[in-house]
């Protein structure tokens, strides 16, 4: 017998009635479905994904703020690949269309890759958007510092980073939530350690278990996760030790620290949280794109037709968008989910056999 087949005999033999888990990461969403985890599951047993994409929670108002910067003659965007396709409140409006209208706009692979191109532009003013969680912040913060220290002037980042712990407190305390239990993301957890998710079942009486990204090791984090469960102990359970210790990474904390500070930012499908994005410190505000182009926006979301806002706080499935596959689909997306390599809805467009 497999170590997964074992894994899915422990997980049947568990009583633990109906459970509803989260996942918080987008890349144990795509392996959760490439997979087909959720086939081996028993009935009883339902996974959601939650709030782990970092395109995907950004919502669409944020999005036509950097279009509108992208139309700027002076300016040239850098972007990782997945924020290109990204349409803003406006279907099929993206980077990719505006580059094709003219504007500035190239991928890159790291913001050291910015520098490089601001470096080589003395006249344009090139802005990198900084998107990620924990994982991406200490590069970003990495890039900032090394500008600073180089005298590079032409080069600002547009800071939608944000932090994981405020999103999980904001989906416990929306209406009608009923998560039993999350399965920690794995890369974060390395930035974080064990202890940076101590507060869910301290706080929020919650289990949880950081996981790796093979089928062995998320199905051993729902095991684990389940056996709390039934045994109504809230704790935290490290599946991904390999990789994760105790403590995290603290000089890469160092350097998010020494760069960034917590703001209050918005989240698509969640809305505004406090402390749950990462704004520049005082001694960094020259490298903020959004103070040196006087950038604003409301906080309240901008309507569309895309449901990828219930998507990613578990409201709805992707399938029960009535969009998912028809109107939207990875070719001509209408939102986020669709589009990132990590989006709950690209997962399940590409692996359901759509």
């Amino acid at each position: 017998m497999s170590s997964v087949e074992k894994l899915i005999s422990a997980i049947r033999a568990l009583d633990v009635g109906q459970v509803r888990l989260m996942e918080v990461c987008g890349t144990h969403t795509m392996s959760i479905a490439k997979s087909g985890i959720k086939a081996m599951l028993p009935e009883n047993v339902q996974l959601l994904s939650g709030p782990g994409c970092p395109v995907c929670v950004t919502p669409p108002q944020v999005i036509d703020a950097i279009l509108e910067l992208a139309m700027r003659p002076d300016v040239i965007i850098t972007s990782y690949g997945d924020m290109l396709r990204v349409p803003g409140s406006r279907r099929g409006d993206s980077l990719l269309r505006r580059r094709a209208l003219g504007a500035r706009v190239e991928m890159v692979y790291s913001p050291l890759d910015a520098i490089d191109i601001a470096r080589k532009n003395p006249e344009k003013q090139v802005v990198f958007l900084g998107v990620g969680f924990e994982t991406t912040a200490p590069g970003t913060a990495a890039a900032v510092i090394t500008a600073k220290e180089l005298g590079i002037e032409n080069f600002s980042v547009f800071s939608m980073l944000k932090t994981v712990e405020p999103a999980l407190r904001a989906l416990k305390n929306m209406d009608g939530f009923n998560i039993d239990g999350f399965i920690c993301p794995g890369h974060v957890a390395v930035i974080l350690g064990e202890k940076g998710f101590e507060y869910l079942p301290l706080e929020l009486k919650l289990p949880g278990a950081i996981a790796g990204f093979e089928a062995e090791d998320i199905l051993l984090a729902i095991y684990k996760i389940l056996r709390r469960i039934r045994n109504n102990e809230p704790g935290i359970d490290n599946c991904y030790s390999r990789a994760v210790s105790p403590e995290g990474n603290e000089l890469a904390r160092q350097t998010v620290e020494s760069c960034f500070e917590p703001r209050r930012d918005i989240w698509r499908g969640l809305g505004g949280i406090d402390a749950s994005g990462l704004g520049f410190m005082e001694g960094f505000a020259a490298f903020d794109a959004e103070k040196r182009f006087d950038i604003h926006y409301s906080e309240v979301e901008t309507p569309t037709a895309c449901r990828c806002g219930d998507v990613i706080c578990g409201r709805i499935p992707p399938q029960l968008c009535p969009m998912f596959g028809k109107v939207c689909t990875p070719e001509d997306p209408v939102g986020p989910c669709m589009v990132s390599s990590e989006g709950a809805c690209a997962a399940a467009y590409k692996y359901s056999g759509i």
